[in-house]
C-alpha cells in the first residue's frame, strides 16, 4: 500500500475528465487543469472528535480525493487535564489515583509503572512477593486491554460476535480486580514502596480458574477471526508500517512488534523479576493491521503463561519494603500508640522524603512504553514530571501512514493501533 500523499495518475485524470489519454496536442499541465476543473476540488472531512471509530475524543482532519485519503492530520488534546503539572503540586503517593486515568483500560499497570519510577528515585527494591503481585497486576491489565482492543477493532470492521467474547473475558478481569483492590476500574492499588494490601484469601483460586477459561476464549476468538475472509480483507495489507518507519516514528508495544521489531522492556530492560519467567515476544512480518491483531492475540497467551509461572513460584513474605521512616505505619498501631500516630501524621502531610536527582523509568504497558521522568529537588513533591505516553507517540504516525488508503480503511487502522486518549492527552 502506497504510504505517501496520493496523486491521481495523469492517464486516469484524463479519462475521468473525458479526454483522450493518447492525445498529445496538449501539454500535461493543460490536461491536469482541465481535469481539475471538471472533477472539482478535494474535500476536507472531520472524523471525530465524537465518532465511534475514533475510540475516544480524537479528531482526524482528512483531505479526500473521492474515497481516497490524501492527507490526514490527527488533532489531539480534547481530553487534556494537565496531569504532569498536577503531579508537581502533590505528594508522590497522592498522584497514584491520577495514573489510573491515563490508560484507563489498564489502571493497575499505570499504578505499577509510576510507583517503580518513584522507587527508582528512592533507591528501593520491593521484596520478592511484592514484585510477584505487581507482575500479576500488569499481566492481568495486558489481557484486559488487549481483549478490549481486539474486540472493538473486530466490531469496527463488522465482527460483532467477537466483541461479545472479549467483553465477557474483560468483565472477568474486573471481577478479579475488585476482589484484589476493592475497585473494578480506577483501582489505585499500588503505593510507592508496595501495595495497599496483599492478595486476599481465595484470590489465587479464582485467578487460576480465569486463566483456564480465558485460554479457551482466546482459541475461540482465533477460530472466528484468524481465517475469516471478510476480516482478512479488511485488515491484510491495510495500514502497513515498515520496520524503518516504526523505529523512526518512535512506536512501541504491539505496534512496533507488529512491524517485526523484537523490542520488549520486560526482556530488554527487566524489572519486577521478569527475567525469572519464560515467555516469547511475538512479532509480525509485514507490519499491517492484521499482523498487529495477531501480535496482541499471542501476547495474551504469553501473559497467561507468565501469570501461571508467578503462581507456581509465588514466594512468601511481605509485599511492601521495610522502611519505617517513609511508609505509613499499620493502622492498629496508629490507633494505639502516640509515636505511631505522630509518624502517620508526618508521612501523610509531608510525603516521603525523596532525595534530589532525576530518574526515568519505562514500563512495557499494553499500549507500549509508559515512561515517567522525575526531576526532584528533594522532599515529598517532585520538582518536574514528564509522562511518556505510548498512545500519543503511536498516533503521530497517522499523518504518514494514512494517505493512499480508502475512507473505509480508517476504522480498521485506528482499531489496529489500539490507543487510548486519556493517556494520549494526559
Amino acid at each position: 500500500m502506497k504510504q505517501t500523499e496520493y496523486k491521481a495518475p495523469d492517464t486516469a485524470a484524463k479519462i475521468q475528465a473525458g479526454l483522450d489519454p493518447n492525445q498529445s496536442s496538449h501539454a500535461d499541465g493543460d490536461y491536469q487543469a482541465e481535469a481539475q476543473d471538471l472533477l472539482g476540488e478535494k474535500m476536507v472531512l472531520n472524523m471525530g472528535p465524537s465518532h465511534p471509530a475514533t475510540h475516544g475524543v480524537l479528531r482526524l482532519v482528512m483531505e479526500l480525493d473521492g474515497e481516497i485519503v490524501t492527507k490526514c492530520d490527527p488533532d489531539v488534546g480534547y481530553l487534556h487535564r494537565g496531569d504532569e503539572k498536577i503531579a508537581e503540586n502533590m505528594h508522590y503517593n497522592q498522584f497514584v489515583p491520577y495514573t489510573d486515568r491515563l490508560d484507563y483500560l489498564a489502571p493497575l499497570a499505570n499504578n505499577v509503572a509510576y510507583a517503580c519510577a518513584v522507587e527508582k528515585l528512592m533507591g528501593w527494591e520491593l521484596p520478592p512477593r511484592g514484585q510477584a503481585v505487581r507482575v500479576i497486576c500488569c499481566e492481568l491489565s495486558r489481557i484486559a486491554s488487549h481483549m478490549l482492543g481486539v474486540g472493538v477493532c473486530a466490531m469496527d470492521v463488522g465482527a460483532m460476535t467477537v466483541f461479545l467474547y472479549t467483553f465477557t473475558e474483560r468483565e472477568k478481569t474486573y471481577n478479579l480486580c475488585e476482589q484484589l483492590t476493592g475497585a473494578r476500574f480506577t483501582t489505585s492499588y499500588t503505593r510507592v514502596g508496595g501495595q495497599i494490601r496483599d492478595m486476599p484469601d481465595g484470590f489465587i483460586g479464582q485467578l487460576e480458574k480465569f486463566l483456564d477459561e480465558c485460554s479457551t476464549s482466546i482459541d475461540e476468538i482465533s477460530k472466528l477471526l484468524d481465517r475469516n475472509k471478510i476480516y482478512m480483507t479488511r485488515m491484510c495489507d491495510v495500514g502497513t508500517i515498515s520496520a524503518k518507519d516504526a523505529i523512526s516514528w518512535g512506536l512501541t508495544g504491539p505496534n512496533l512488534r507488529g512491524s517485526g521489531i523484537t523490542r520488549d522492556l520486560r526482556k530488554d530492560n527487566p524489572y519486577l523479576g521478569y527475567e525469572q519467567y519464560e515467555f516469547d515476544i511475538p512479532v509480525g512480518e509485514k507490519g499491517d493491521s492484521y499482523d498487529r491483531y495477531l501480535v496482541r492475540m499471542e501476547e495474551m497467551r504469553q501473559s497467561i503463561k507468565i501469570i501461571r509461572q508467578v503462581l507456581a513460584t509465588l514466594p512468601d513474605g511481605p509485599v511492601n519494603i521495610a522502611d519505617n521512616k517513609n511508609l505509613l505505619p499499620a493502622k492498629d498501631k496508629v490507633l494505639t500508640s502516640m509515636e505511631e500516630l505522630i509518624h502517620h501524621f508526618i508521612v501523610a502531610t509531608q510525603g516521603i522524603d525523596a532525595p534530589a536527582g532525576e530518574v526515568y523509568f519505562g514500563a512495557e504497558n499494553p499500549k507500549g512504553e509508559l515512561g515517567f521522568y522525575i526531576n526532584s529537588k528533594g522532599g515529598g513533591v517532585p520538582h518536574r514530571m514528564k509522562i511518556r505516553s505510548p498512545s500519543f507517540v503511536n498516533l503521530s504516525i497517522l499523518a504518514h501512514m494514512m494517505p493512499g488508503h480508502m475512507v473505509s480503511d480508517v476504522p480498521a487502522i485506528l482499531g489496529s493501533l489500539d490507543f487510548v486518549m486519556g493517556e494520549c492527552d494526559r
